[in-house]
């Protein structure tokens, strides 16, 4: 949906053209990017509107269905892949790129390697990204207005219809690679994108070549074979959306490939070569919360809703709902080693309200019986 949080584009007049004429756009780029790295930006470019390649391979994606039951990728039609038909007028699109991979966390090859731990993608250990991100883009277009005066603008962080990593490509931060994730030569792939959409024709940066070559470690990788081919995923298959997006029962044939992922899989990042230039990020926002680095399966399965509610406060987490956190952890006891505790903590929602919350339950039970 279309970022709601408060108002933006806050005078969708054009400025007078004389206005326009006076404004050292060269510059101005130049300034936007210094501004947003004081801002705690790592990495900001600038990209024009035209994606043609990028929806035909939207279309094609979704035509064999691979988004799944993600109905909203249809939805908004073409709006995804043609800025000014989401917000007319726009000419350009600012990209900002924000490192998250925090520091002091457990490593995540350790927690995959404990079958008795629970693993949450590393983007989600932290504070919910699109706040972060969001409130430091508005700040970046309060200080371009101050610089230039009212202008056109709508600030979005995963929280629209917008292709951010094929914008992200053009403006040089970086190339999707063959797990369809954006990689950075120098600070590989561990970072969130946020997007300006604007009416100034601002210079625009140099496209990021492809460095992907002849590997092929992330398709190796995948747990359940959800890159069906290099630049093509296969989302009904993907530890992410089973677990974050899918709000019914996950495949049965999936879920013993699934291990100990109770939101979300960074499989494919952590195998990819790009990542041994991974940067950990210095915001506290991002740091590990409750200890869900490295969460003991059981204890996580014993939360109240009550406790999921406070302890997921202010985290991506939480989106998800109780229900699916439960569904999630069930599958994930399941695939743990047979023991006391992993028993005891399933025969205890054996009787849960929630039939999609059962249904995992007597799984999980039949795989230790």
């Amino acid at each position: 949906m279309i970022d709601m949080i408060k108002p933006i584009a806050h005078d969708t007049a054009q400025p007078p053209r004389s206005v326009k004429e006076r404004i050292d756009f060269a510059r101005l780029a130049v300034d936007i990017k210094a501004w947003g790295r004081e801002l705690g930006f790592q990495h900001l470019g600038i990209a024009d509107t035209d994606l043609g390649d990028a929806e035909t391979h939207l279309l094609n994606w979704l035509g064999r269905g691979r988004h799944g039951e993600m109905a909203y990728m249809a939805t908004h039609g073409t709006r995804r892949s043609r800025p000014q038909e989401l917000i007319p007028g726009t000419q350009r699109v600012i990209l900002a790129r924000m490192d998250y991979l925090p520091q002091g966390s457990r490593e995540s090859e350790t927690v995959l390697n404990h079958p008795d731990l629970g693993f949450v993608s590393r983007y989600a250990l932290g504070r919910d990204y699109h706040k972060v991100l969001r409130r430091r883009l508005h700040k970046l277009a309060e200080r371009i207005q101050h610089a230039v005066g009212s202008f056109a603008y709508r600030v979005f962080t995963d929280s629209a219809p917008v292709l951010e990593k094929a914008l992200a490509e053009k403006a040089g931060l970086g190339w999707i690679g063959k797990h369809t994730n954006l990689i950075h030569r120098e600070t590989g792939s561990w970072f969130f994108l946020g997007e300006l959409y604007t009416d100034l024709p601002l210079p625009v940066d140099t496209p990021a070549e492809n460095h992907c070559g002849t590997c092929r470690a992330c398709l190796d990788v995948c747990p359940t074979r959800a890159i069906v081919a290099p630049y093509e995923l296969d989302a009904r298959r993907c530890i992410s959306y089973l677990t974050i997006e899918l709000r019914g029962s996950i495949p049965v044939e999936l879920r013993p490939l699934m291990g100990n992922r109770i939101y979300g899989c960074d499989d494919c990042q952590i195998i990819c070569p790009w990542n041994r230039f991974a940067r950990t990020t210095n915001e506290r926002d991002f740091a590990p919360r409750h200890g869900l680095d490295a969460p003991a399966l059981a204890a996580l399965f014993a939360w109240s809703e009550a406790e999921f509610l406070k302890r997921t406060e202010g985290s991506a987490i939480r989106r998800i709902g109780y229900e699916c956190w439960l569904r999630n952890i069930a599958v994930a006891l399941g695939n743990a080693p047979t023991s006391d505790a992993v028993l005891t903590a399933l025969k205890a929602r054996s009787r849960h309200p929630s039939a999609l919350v059962r249904e995992h339950v007597r799984w999980a039970l039949q795989q230790h019986s």
